[in-house]
């Protein structure tokens, strides 16, 4: 295969990158009401085509799963040493603007085994070769955030399945587009949100489907993370993700979160985010960490940075149910996604992991997590945690979150959490700054299910089946 376009610098490539990253997310979502002045009216949503929805729709068989990765920085090769550990999963073609960082995921390939796949590095968009191919059941993006949305439309257009890392999408606009893409083309486009199969979180799950917690009343949900030294340095991550910081007042990184807590409530499986009310902190950490560690004649002081350091919002569901969601990454903490649940028999608490069920003995004192897990811990822990604790990232929950996609597509399972949730999900990015933007004033959510989030009894989060 060819191409016959110039390749561009790295220099052009980050400035492009960067470029893109301030169009994306500073573009006017086309579907807002002219009208904001009644907040209880919901945003518009696209005329309905007929084209069938994507809850509950399985995927079709595959004796073997075969993958393209676009983006093989840290995060996909990451993911790619988890894919290379799962039986049934074959590589078939990388991308990445970064040559080295290609052969990299080749050479990981080789070392493991398998086939050598072929690479795709002539510029930015040669993504849009790879999803062309015929031997691709599922691309995976890792790249940079403003990529999300582009590579996944790219996939579906071209028949593929896919999957992003976090968030998917930086506009509202962007969100409905990927809906109606997958509508439209019947494939999946999924958020690969590593921490809805987390230990804990698969452990909670289950006793909140075995009735543990009783009615479920207000959960809180963050990204708590010190990410100063990450945000500043000249490689990786500190090449762009410090960029949206100087563009934008808003929780910059809602899912981690915001998707557990969301499959502990079944939003889109008889509720949904109804309106969110968003505010936040005055800025002091990313400018405070410049002025101590960056020397003078960096091009860093030329940066402001916009991000409040603390965003708070709340989000209200259309059962009346609360949801506490927080964001910091640029001030000195012990790292914590909240991860809080309170029902009316029992409530949970995480960091450490904790709970404390009505009547139990011993008062009001809590009880680790782990003292229940002999009772509930989840399937697909019991079954493959050790494998997951070996080969995974991040505690073995990216190991988890692989391996369960590889079994739904092996044996023609519908996905744990569909297109609908990665908008629903990622969608507080864009709405947050406008309640700030309007003096924390409410925000209507997007009913991205178009009204079938009342009846679907379209599964979310692995079952207790799984394993």
């Amino acid at each position: 295969m060819s191409d016959h376009r110039s390749p561009l610098s790295r220099r052009d490539l980050l400035t492009g990158a960067a470029a893109a990253a301030a169009a994306a997310v500073t573009a006017t979502p086309a579907r807002l009401l002219a009208s904001t002045s009644d907040w209880r009216v919901d945003l518009m949503a696209p005329t309905w085509a007929g084209n069938g929805s994507m809850l509950g729709m399985p995927f079709e068989k595959h004796a073997t799963v075969r993958f393209a990765v676009v983006g093989t920085g840290l995060r996909g090769r990451s993911v790619l040493s988890e894919l290379l550990a799962i039986e049934g999963v074959e590589i078939v073609a990388v991308a990445d603007i970064a040559p080295e960082k290609a052969q990299r995921a080749v050479d990981m390939c080789t070392k493991a085994g398998r086939k050598a796949p072929e690479v795709y590095t002539s510029g930015e968009r040669d993504f849009e070769r790879l999803v062309q191919r015929n031997d691709v059941d599922f691309v995976y993006t890792a790249t940079p955030w403003q990529w999300h949305t582009p590579v996944m439309l790219a996939a579906m257009k071209a028949g593929k399945h896919c999957g992003s890392e976090v968030p998917i999408s930086l506009t509202t606009e962007q969100a409905w587009e990927l809906v109606e893409t997958s509508e439209k083309t019947k494939r999946h486009c999924l958020m690969m949100e590593n921490c809805c199969y987390g230990n804990s979180e698969l452990t909670v799950l289950r006793m909140v489907r075995e009735g543990v917690f009783g009615t479920l009343l207000h959960a809180e949900a963050a990204y708590l993370h010190d990410l100063r030294a990450i945000l500043f340095e000249n490689r990786d991550e500190g090449l762009w993700r410090r960029f949206p910081h100087t563009q934008h007042d808003t929780n910059l990184y809602p899912t981690h979160g915001l998707g557990p807590v969301a499959q502990y409530l079944g939003i889109h499986r008889g509720d949904r985010f109804d309106f969110v009310v968003s505010m936040s902190s005055p800025e002091a950490g990313l400018t405070e960490w410049r002025d101590a560690h960056e020397p003078k004649d960096s091009a860093k002081w030329k940066e402001s940075y916009k991000a409040g350091d603390m965003n708070t919002s709340l989000i209200k569901t259309a059962k009346g149910r609360t949801i506490l969601l927080q964001h910091d990454v640029v001030n000195p903490r012990p790292y914590s996604r909240l991860n809080n649940l309170q029902g009316s028999k029992a409530i949970f608490n995480d960091y450490p992991a904790r709970l404390y069920i009505d009547g139990a003995p011993g008062g009001e004192r809590w009880t680790p997590l782990s003292e229940f897990k002999g009772k509930y811990e989840h399937p697909l822990w019991t079954a493959v945690g050790d494998l997951a604790r070996k080969n995974g990232g991040h505690g073995g929950m990216d190991f988890i979150m692989a391996y369960r996609l590889v079994q739904c597509m092996r044996e023609g399972l519908a996905p744990d959490f569909d297109v609908y949730d990665a908008a629903a999900w990622s969608v507080p990015y864009a709405l947050c700054e406008q309640s700030i933007r309007k003096g924390s004033a409410p925000v209507k959510f997007p009913d991205f299910t178009r009204g079938a989030w009342r009846t679907s009894t379209a599964p979310q989060g692995p079952s207790i089946a799984a394993g």
